[in-house]
């Protein structure tokens, strides 16, 4: 009896001891010992090359640790020194386990708290799709560049099919999550992800909003998808030509506000002469390292689509001439240009409420804003899917 209440006792010592205080959180991290001395970098969202470091730690026998106060759930993200790629969690008050993969850091887990475990649990439900969209755009890339090549609107529409069954697959994962979740902040950010690469309408997405829980409304995210999805509302009163200072038009349904600047050869250029049948409007730099990491993938997509409809023009938040045309040269970028080598002050940036790039914005044949912020396959498809309309 007496052994019973020393562990009892023992047991209860250890949960106070693990118990992280009111407003604060503790990141226990673990991943191989091989990468014992690298360093762990906390990072969050914004900043100028697309996310801004918070605290860094040492990796020491196969553990990190991080540990700091929270006043509200958050999307962060952790960057081991020779891992390719970011995992993403949510920074919120609470002990958080986060076991990194050191061979692919999409597998990484990571439970401990409420929204943790439930972004976990979702990336589980969508695991099955995401390996079948991969190994379906890598089966039939070649393809359906053959079928562009040579017009075969066949192919290019069986393969769409196949693209579309799949994305539909995850949207109904997604949509169903989003009604059962009411209170994980994941749920927020997938209806922001809804709104911005597909064209929702006003009552469905106010719906979903209504039904979330309070608090994560009142969270800086929940604000910004409250106010996101008011601007669908078609009985609100239509935005001014001009976005003021801090507010922007450039929301997914509007037509994008229009712009000229100059290029690098010193002339005045405006968004209307680069209308096509799909243009991306691409926020650059030539100082952001995200932004110089996925412009091959955009000169291919731009090599290969060009031709068939496709036009890009890049607003560069460079302040120094020079820079700026390097970087064009340098990563043969071949579409058109401007800027006001202003920086973050770029009257464009503003009017587009950019806060940190890259940030692009896919427009259709008429100008309206259609999907923002797609990346690599995500942004391919879109611009495939527009060009077979």
């Amino acid at each position: 009896m007496k052994n019973f209440f020393l562990i009892a006792a023992v047991a209860a010592f250890v949960v106070s001891c693990n118990k992280v205080a009111d407003n604060q959180f503790e990141i226990a991290g673990t991943i191989d010992p091989s990468l014992n001395g690298k360093n762990v970098i906390l990072e969050k969202e914004g900043g100028m090359m697309g996310f801004s470091p918070v605290d860094t730690a040492k990796i020491e026998n196969g553990k990190f640790v991080f540990k700091g106060g929270v006043t509200e759930p958050a999307l962060h993200f952790i960057q081991v020194d020779g891992v390719q790629g970011k995992a993403e969690f949510i920074l919120e008050e609470g002990a958080i386990d986060i076991a990194v993969d050191k061979d692919s850091i999409f597998k990484t887990r990571r439970t401990g708290t409420y929204n943790n475990d439930k972004l976990t649990e979702y990336y589980d439900k969508i695991s099955s799709p995401r390996q079948k969209m991969m190994a379906f755009q890598k089966k039939n890339q070649a393809e359906m560049m053959d079928a562009y090549k040579k017009q075969d609107t066949v192919v290019m529409n069986r393969l769409n099919k196949g693209y579309e069954a799949i994305g539909k697959e995850m949207r109904s994962i997604a949509d169903d999550f989003v009604t059962k979740n009411p209170k994980a902040y994941i749920t927020v950010l997938l209806l922001k992800q809804s709104l911005s690469m597909q064209n929702t309408q006003y009552a469905d997405a106010k719906k979903k909003y209504d039904a979330l829980d309070a608090d994560i409304k009142k969270t800086k995210m929940g604000k910004e998808l409250g106010e996101q999805i008011e601007k669908l509302n078609p009985a609100a009163a239509p935005a001014p030509a001009t976005a003021l200072p801090g507010k922007s038009n450039a929301e997914v349904g509007n037509t994008a506000p229009a712009f000229s600047a100059s290029t690098p050869a010193g002339k005045q250029f405006s968004l209307k002469e680069a209308i096509g049948k799909v243009t991306i409007i691409d926020f650059w730099a030539s100082w952001c390292k995200p932004c110089r990491m996925e412009n091959p993938n955009v000169v291919a997509m731009y090599n290969e689509l060009h031709a068939k409809g496709l036009n890009i023009i890049g607003v560069s938040l460079d302040d120094s001439d020079k820079k700026w045309k390097d970087a064009i040269a340098a990563d043969k970028l071949t579409w058109n240009h401007v800027s006001n080598l202003k920086g973050w002050e770029d009257p464009i940036a503003v009017q587009y409420g950019v806060q940190s790039i890259p940030a692009t914005f896919i427009l259709d044949a008429s100008g309206k804003i259609v999907a923002k912020d797609l990346r690599g396959a995500e942004l391919k498809a879109k611009v495939i899917e527009l060009l077979a309309k």
